[in-house]
């Protein structure tokens, strides 16, 4: 273990030697966010929102949390008078419940996320033109992943900018 502390300070100090020395300044990308910002995923959002069954989905997934939660509330107010056969058939009620809720969700999120993979893939040239002309712009010597950043000051982050630049480049 001690020996992974002095191999992650070395590499904390040599990055910090690297960065005093590069040429150009230092900046963090989050690109996924910079391209669920901008205004074509938001309105391909909005869109796919608005049709029938994420709408029929989202209305299921509000019903069933509903009967979740009074199914609970029914338990907890009745768990005094109920037999052990009646408690448990309601816990299984309540884990079925739960199940769909969580089945529900996830289709929800997988037409989200398929959405804003394709959206991504459409505007890939588009994000790579405009993190270049950034880089150029604004002399930046290194760009990371925001991500992979432990800590970023805001003022180094150009996620906002690259936004901006996929928005004009319509």
């Amino acid at each position: 273990m001690n020996k992974l502390i002095k191999l992650a300070l070395l590499a904390v100090a040599l990055c910090a030697s690297v960065a005093a020395n590069a040429e150009g300044k230092i900046a963090v990308l989050n690109a996924q966010q910079a391209i669920i910002n901008t205004e074509v995923a938001q309105a391909r959002l909005k869109a796919l929102r608005e049709e029938s069954s994420y709408a029929e989905n989202r209305k299921q997934l509000e019903n069933l949390g509903k009967s979740y939660q009074d199914t609970v509330a029914q338990l907890q107010k009745d768990a005094a008078v109920m037999s052990t056969e009646q408690k448990q058939a309601e816990a299984k009620k309540i884990q079925e419940k739960r199940t769909d809720i969580e089945f529900v969700q996830r289709k929800l999120q997988t037409a989200e996320q398929q959405l804003l993979q394709a959206v991504a893939q459409e505007m890939a040239p588009k994000l790579q033109k405009a993190v270049s002309e950034l880089i150029e712009a604004e002399g930046i010597g290194l760009l990371l992943n925001q991500q992979a950043a432990m800590h970023v000051d805001s003022s180094f982050n150009i996620t906002a900018k690259v936004t901006d630049k996929l928005n004009q480049a319509k």
